[in-house]
C-alpha cells in the first residue's frame, strides 16, 4: 500500500453535448474506471480515440476540459482523495505533485517568453525551489535530454528550436519541480520516427533517473511497449483490459487487444513498371519568399496513373512543400511539372479549371479543413456545385452516392463536423476530393492524427477506391508502416533533395543510403528492448563515422 502512488477507483466522467438542432443531452465518458500505479512506474493507457485516455490522465490531477465533470469515484494521489479536495488545494498540487506533458508542444509554449522562464516557472510559483537552484536542475535535465547547448538553450525562444527540441524541453518542465507523477499525453505522436525514438529514449531516461511515475498515453502500442511496465487498454470509455506489458504484447486476452496488436495486416502489392506518368516533376527547385535558401532542390519524381507514390522523410524534408509546389500554392523558382499530357502553370492563378478539379487534397487535420457550421452535405456538395453546377435533389443524391462510397451509408448528410469521430471526418474529407472526379488526390499525413485501428480502415478504403475510380495518390508520411502498406513507389527526401526514388521493393531492400538506413531503423517494433537495441546500433554507427 505504501508503494501506491496512483489510485482511481470506479471512476465516471460525464459532459454536457449539444447537437445542432436538438436539445442538450448527458454523455457519460469514463465509465467506472479502475487502475493503480506504483511510484517509480510506469503504466501506459492505450486505445481508439474517444476510448477516455487523455480525460482519465487529466482526471489524476482531479481536472477536467471545459465541460467535463467528475462524477462519481475516487482519485487519490498520495493518499489524498482529490475529488473531496478543495480549489486551493488541488492549486497546490498541479505543477508540484503533479505535472503534465502536452501532445503539442508548440501549443504549450508562450511564444514571447523565453525557454527557461518557462521551464522553470511551476517549481518558483510552488517554491519547490529559488531561481538558481530551479534554472540549476533546468540545466541538468536540458542535458540529461539530450538537448544542445545546455547551459545556454534556456535562452532561446520555443520558434528558435525544433520540435522534437521543444518536446523535450517540455518535459524538462514537468520534471523541473520533481514531481511524483507525470501525464505524458501522446509526446511523441506529432514527431516523425527519427525525432520520435531520441524524445522517447530521452523520455524512459528521465522517468528512470529521476523514480518519477508516469501515466503514458497513446494509441501507438509500438511506443508505449518500450517505456511502461503494465499496460491499461480502453475502449469507449471502459478498461478492457489490465495486464504486464509483455503480456498484453504477446500473449492478449480480448479480442479487441488483439485487434490493436495485429494492426496494418494490409498487403498491397505494387503494381509493375512502365505504366505512363500522370504525374511528371522534373528538376522543381522552390523557396520561400523572404527566404535566402531553396527548400526543395532539383526534385525529380513520376506517378504513374492509379499507382501511389509515397513521399517520405523526417520534418522540414521538404514533403509537403513539394505538395505545395505541384498544386501552384508555391510556385516553382526551376523545374516542370507535367500532368496528363499538359505542362501547369507554376502558380495557381495560371491554371485552368480543369487543372484545379484533377488535383485534390486531403489534409491530415480533417477537424480544421471543415467547416464546422456546414453540414457533411454542404461540405460534400460545393465542389459539386462549383464544377458540374449541380443543385437541388441531384446533389443530394450524389453526395449521398459519395458517402455510400466512403461506407458512411444514410443517417450522416445531415450532419453537423462536430458530430462525426475522427475517422468519419477523415472519410468526409475523401468524399469531397472524390466528388471534384480526380485524377490525383495528395494525401497529406492523412493518418498520422488517426488510431491505428481507424488508421487501418481509412488505409483499406483508399486502396478500394482506387481500384474503382483509377485514381492516383501522392501520399505524404512519416509513417514507414503506412507506406509498406499502400505504396507502389517511394521517395524518399532528406534537406530537401530526393535521396532514395523507385518502386517499393527496390528502397526497402538493401543495400541502403545512411538515410534511408535510419528512417527505417527508427520504426518502433512491437516487443520489449527494441528501443535500447536502436539505440546502441545508433551509438556503433556514430563511433565507426
Amino acid at each position: 500500500m505504501a508503494d501506491r502512488l496512483l489510485e482511481i477507483e470506479n471512476l465516471r466522467i460525464e459532459a454536457t453535448a449539444y447537437p445542432p438542432g436538438e436539445p442538450p443531452r448527458e454523455v457519460v465518458l469514463v465509465k467506472g474506471v479502475s487502475l493503480t500505479l506504483e511510484r517509480g512506474k510506469v503504466l501506459g493507457l492505450i486505445g481508439e480515440s474517444g476510448a477516455g485516455k487523455s480525460t482519465i490522465g487529466l482526471a489524476s490531477m482531479a481536472y477536467g476540459r471545459s465541460g467535463v465533470r467528475l462524477t462519481g469515484g475516487a482519485v487519490r494521489l498520495n493518499g489524498r482523495d482529490l475529488m473531496k479536495e478543495p480549489a486551493s488545494g488541488l492549486r497546490a498540487l498541479r505543477g508540484k505533485e503533479a505535472t503534465y506533458v502536452a501532445q503539442s508542444a508548440a501549443a504549450a509554449f508562450n511564444p514571447a517568453k523565453r525557454l527557461m522562464e518557462q521551464v522553470v516557472e511551476a517549481a518558483l510559483a510552488h517554491g519547490v525551489a529559488s531561481r538558481k537552484e530551479a534554472e540549476a536542475r533546468a540545466v541538468r535535465l536540458f542535458g540529461k535530454l539530450g538537448l544542445p547547448e545546455p547551459e545556454t538553450i534556456g535562452r532561446r525562444y520555443p520558434h528558435q528550436v525544433s520540435g522534437g527540441q521543444l518536446q523535450r524541453v517540455m518535459t524538462a518542465m514537468a520534471l523541473c519541480p520533481e514531481p511524483d507523477l507525470v501525464i505524458f499525453d501522446e509526446p511523441t505522436t506529432a514527431l516523425d520516427v527519427t525525432t520520435q525514438i531520441e524524445v522517447l529514449a530521452a523520455i524512459k531516461e528521465a522517468i528512470r533517473d529521476t523514480g518519477v511515475a508516469a501515466l503514458y498515453i497513446t494509441h501507438d502500442l509500438a511506443v508505449v511497449a518500450q517505456v511502461a511496465d503494465h499496460i491499461l487498454v480502453l475502449r469507449g470509455g471502459e478498461a478492457v483490459e489490465y495486464g504486464e506489458t509483455q503480456q498484453i504484447i504477446t500473449a492478449p486476452r480480448e479480442e479487441y487487444t488483439r485487434a490493436l496488436v495485429s494492426v496494418r495486416s494490409i498487403e498491397h502489392e505494387e503494381k509493375p513498371e512502365g505504366a505512363e506518368p500522370v504525374l511528371s516533376v522534373r528538376g522543381v527547385t522552390a523557396r520561400y519568399r523572404g527566404t535566402g535558401f531553396d527548400v526543395l532542390s532539383d526534385v525529380s519524381v513520376d506517378l504513374p496513373a492509379g499507382q501511389t507514390l509515397a513521399v517520405v522523410g523526417e520534418s522540414g524534408s521538404g514533403k509537403s512543400t513539394l505538395a505545395r509546389v505541384i498544386t501552384g500554392l508555391l510556385p516553382a523558382r526551376e523545374g516542370e511539372i507535367d500532368f496528363a499530357g499538359r505542362r501547369l502553370s507554376p502558380a495557381l492563378a495560371g491554371r485552368s479549371r480543369d487543372d484545379l478539379r484533377e488535383i485534390q487534397m486531403i489534409y491530415q487535420m480533417a477537424d480544421t479543413a471543415m467547416n464546422p457550421r456546414q453540414t457533411v452535405g454542404t461540405i460534400i456538395g460545393r465542389p459539386l456545385s462549383f464544377y458540374f453546377g449541380l443543385r437541388g435533389e441531384a446533389r443530394r443524391r450524389r453526395v449521398q452516392e459519395l458517402l455510400d462510397q466512403i461506407e458512411m451509408g444514410s443517417g450522416f448528410i445531415d450532419r453537423y463536423p462536430a458530430e462525426l469521430s475522427g475517422g468519419q471526418k477523415q472519410r468526409v474529407c475523401i468524399a469531397r476530393a472524390l466528388a471534384a472526379k480526380p485524377r490525383l488526390i495528395i494525401c497529406d499525413e492523412v493518418t498520422s492524427a488517426l488510431d491505428p485501428l481507424v488508421a487501418d480502415g481509412v488505409l483499406k478504403l483508399l486502396l478500394r477506391l482506387q481500384a474503382e475510380e483509377g485514381v492516383a495518390y501522392l501520399f505524404i508520411t512519416h509513417d514507414i508502416a503506412t507506406v509498406r502498406a499502400i505504396a507502389d513507389r517511394i521517395a524518399v527526401m532528406y534537406r530537401g533533395r530526393v535521396q532514395r526514388y523507385g518502386p517499393k521493393s527496390a528502397v526497402l531492400s538493401p543495400p541502403f543510403d545512411d538515410y534511408t538506413d535510419l528512417l527505417l531503423a527508427s520504426v518502433p517494433e512491437m516487443r520489449r528492448g527494441w528501443l535500447e537495441e536502436a539505440l546502441e546500433r545508433r551509438r556503433m554507427e556514430s563511433a565507426g563515422n
